[in-house]
This record gives structure tokens, sequence and C-alpha cells, in this order.
């Protein structure tokens, strides 16, 4: 039964990992990749629970079935847990970091500066981030385009960017073995900045915060090399084009539907499903002759 459950998981997640990302709306690319992101590591995740609920013993077929399926979902919970502690301490060493960083207010907003000439600003934090702006970011934009940026990082702000991508990147590492995880990846980062880029436009002028997107992008590599808690304008340079003709273009009228956004969570808690049938659970019931 378990080899069973372990096996028809696997092949579905390797099912809905299968194809590139979605394409179309914001909307509907956000639902879509997004539900293909999440839905694997959480099967999996609740798969490995219920094998713990009901046991090394019950209805096995053999020792493979029972104690070594036992083993796997200790195993693999085990070694997620080691890899979001591993992440979560370098988090707290990258904040430690930023934190001697000199404090300075841009224009009412307090930062930590990094002295470098590369133009850099990005959220870096869990739940409630902090700005890090460098001095050549400072050097190089003008009022208004500098207003244009902080704009773009009080959405990040606004949707909790870091904290909730620092779990979508645990996530990503213990299901980095699936198809298509860093191309999902990819596209989850380009549709968060897309976001992003959407929220500023209604804060300040559209065409200042295009470019100061295309100044800062092409400024070169950004000095802060780490996706880890960090969300800024500029996290790659290959969707430039995109995101630039998403601002021009304006606002989507598109609508998407928040009901469909979760049906995937009725999936997720398809193992526990395999609960009741269990031998454990059956034997009461066997030993009193109902069955």
């Amino acid at each position: 039964m378990h080899l069973l459950m372990i096996g028809g998981v696997l092949a579905l997640c390797w099912f809905v990992r299968r194809g590139s990302p979605a394409k179309g709306s914001w909307a509907a690319r956000w639902q879509r990749n997004l539900t293909a992101f999440l839905l694997p590591p959480c099967l999996l995740m609740t798969t490995a629970l219920a094998i713990l609920w009901m046991g090394p013993g019950g209805a096995t077929l053999s020792f493979w079935d029972g104690n070594l399926t036992y083993g796997l979902a200790w195993g693999f919970l085990l070694w997620a847990a080691f890899e979001g502690l591993k992440l979560v301490w370098s988090g707290i060493g990258f904040l430690r970091q930023v934190q001697t960083y000199p404090c300075v207010d841009v224009q009412g907003t307090a930062c930590r500066r990094l002295d470098t000439v590369a133009p850099f600003i990005a959220q870096v934090g869990f739940w409630n981030p902090q700005l890090l702006v460098s001095q050549g970011l400072l050097d190089t934009l003008d009022p208004e385009h500098l207003e244009a940026v902080l704009s773009h990082e009080q959405a990040h702000h606004y949707y909790r960017d870091t904290f909730w991508f620092f779990w979508l990147g645990w996530l990503r590492r213990i299901t980095s073995w699936l198809p298509n995880t860093q191309a999902l990846w990819d596209e989850l980062l380009a549709l968060r900045e897309l976001r992003a880029d959407r929220w500023a436009a209604q804060q300040v002028d559209v065409f200042a915060l295009a470019e100061s997107l295309v100044l800062v992008v092409n400024a070169g590599p950004t000095p802060v090399d780490s996706e880890l808690l960090c969300a800024g304008i500029a996290p790659s340079s290959n969707r430039l084009e995109e995101r630039v003709e998403a601002l021009l273009a304006g606002p989507e009228s598109s609508t998407s539907s928040t009901l469909g956004s979760f049906l995937w969570l009725l999936l997720v808690l398809l193992p526990f499903a395999a609960l009741p049938f269990h031998t454990h659970c059956l034997c009461p019931f066997l030993k009193t002759g109902l069955f």
C-alpha cells in the first residue's frame, strides 16, 4: 500500500512538473505556475506524514512496503527540515552582515547603505524587511527616478515578497530533482517583479519607472548575488523587455478565480484519505466481526 502511494505521488508530481511554465495573462501565469511549483513538494510532505501516521505495520505487502517506506518517509521529512534550517541559518548570517552597514535617509525612508559604485536597491529580511541601497544608485539616479525605484521596493514590502519567496526557495531546494523546477522558479521571480512594477506604476510616473528599470538593469551584475531574503528591482536582465512593455501597455483587464487557485489543496490532502483503509484503523472492526 505504501509503495503504491509513493509511486503514485511521484508519478503525479512528475506529471504536474512535466510542462513548460504556463503562458497567458499575468494572473493566469501566476496562478498556474505557482500551483505547478507548490503542489509537488506539498504533496510529497503530506504523503510522508500519512505514511508516518499509518506506521510501518498494517496493510503492507512486505518489508519493503512497511519498514523501508516508513524509513523513507522519515528520511525525506528530516532532510527537508535540515535544508530549511540551513536556509534560516544562512539568512540570519546575511541579515547580521546587513546590520553592519551604515543607516541613511533616502527621501524619508530609512535604508542601509552599501558602499559600492554599482547601482543596487533591494528589500532584505523576513516579514519586515529593510531597504539596502548602494551609494552607486544614489549617485546615478535623480530624485524622480529614485522615487520610482523606491516605490517598486515598497511593492515588495507590501506583498511580503522576501518572506514568501524565502519559503518558496526552500521548496525549490527540496524538489530540485523534479523537471522544470528552475524554470518555474525563474518564472515566479519574473512574475513577482511584474507585480511590483504594476503596483509601483499606480504610485509614480510609468515612464520614470521604466527608465529607472532600464538604468538599473543595464548597469551590470548586482553586488549582492543572492536570492535569499532579497527582493530587488533587477534580479536579472533577460526579462527587461517584457517588463518595460508591460509597463507601457498599462494594467491588464483580467480576472482570476479565487476558488480555482485553492482547489489544488484538496489534492494535497489526498494521501490522508488512505488512513481509514489502513489495517491499523480497520483492526478493531475486524476483531468484532463486523467485516
